[in-house]
């Protein structure tokens, strides 16, 4: 199978040891599959911009939380970025180009273009893949503040954070240390791929889940969880050997999978 340009500059990005990755960079190539006009370059410059703009405004003194008071004023009140809360499963959100364009996101992409100004001042910051939402936080020990880019900014601290998740479940929550564990630049984008996953999937739009679970699993070649929706992806498509080959290979990583006995009969139906 041939590869598209855009999907082989992801493999390239990706495939680097994880703090080598430039996230702007991979996130823009996942969005090249969608738009194949996109040009990288200009939404990288377009972070530069902003970054220079909030630069040229902070003291010789970086403290964090007047960065951060810098950022915000910037990206929020004179750029409007603000978190699609009318049409949170509006594919564009996930793609950064149409995140920079329309100045609409998702906590996740709206923390990508935070995070990638931020880098561009000096002020590294690091992903939070707190479960149900995504913060970020200056990236050095005892940080002890967490910045929710989806909500204008908003500066959280632990008991904030417990709070939110509280809100979210509906219920009392405790906070557990590994839920405010920064994650990696993999995990990143992986995170990113499975939110759109899930909306195309929601769509009953297959070529383009099929599509980003081939990204997924050039994240993560050994996950078979994500082999096995590619061979049902496929079997949907009405293409039996991949299909074959991708749900032999999930039986071979979890014969005993609950799902086995279903996998197999499938198998069965395929071969026939």
């Amino acid at each position: 199978m041939k590869l598209s340009a855009a999907r082989l500059q992801f493999q390239r990005e990706v495939q680097q040891p994880d703090d080598q990755i430039d996230l702007a960079r991979a996130a823009l190539y996942l969005a090249g599959e969608e738009y194949p006009e996109l040009e990288p370059e200009i939404y990288l410059e377009a972070l530069a911009k902003m970054a220079a703009v909030v630069g040229d405004r902070l003291p010789a003194e970086r403290y964090p939380l007047k960065v951060i008071q810098t950022l915000n004023q910037h990206l929020y009140e004179e750029l409007d970025f603000r978190g699609n809360a009318q049409d949170y499963y509006d594919p564009r959100n996930s793609f950064l180009n149409q995140v920079i364009d329309r100045r609409l996101g998702i906590p996740i992409t709206l923390a990508l273009v935070y995070l990638e100004v931020a880098k561009r001042l000096d002020f590294p910051m690091v992903g939070i893949g707190m479960p149900g939402h995504f913060l970020i936080r200056p990236d050095f020990p005892d940080a002890g503040i967490y910045v929710d880019t989806f909500n204008r900014g908003e500066v959280l601290f632990d008991a904030d954070c417990a709070t939110l998740l509280s809100e979210i479940y509906q219920q009392p929550v405790t906070l557990q240390p590994q839920f405010l564990v920064p994650v990696t630049r993999q995990q990143f984008l992986t995170r990113m791929l499975v939110n759109l996953k899930l909306i195309y999937i929601n769509r009953n739009d297959l070529q383009r889940t099929l599509a980003v679970v081939e990204r997924l699993l050039i994240l993560t070649p050994d996950n078979p969880l994500e082999r096995r929706d590619r061979g049902l992806l496929h079997s949907h498509l009405n293409e039996r050997p991949q299909a074959i080959a991708d749900l032999e290979a999930y039986l071979d990583a979890y014969p005993e999978a609950r799902d086995a006995a279903a996998v197999r009969q499938l198998l069965q139906e395929l071969r026939q």
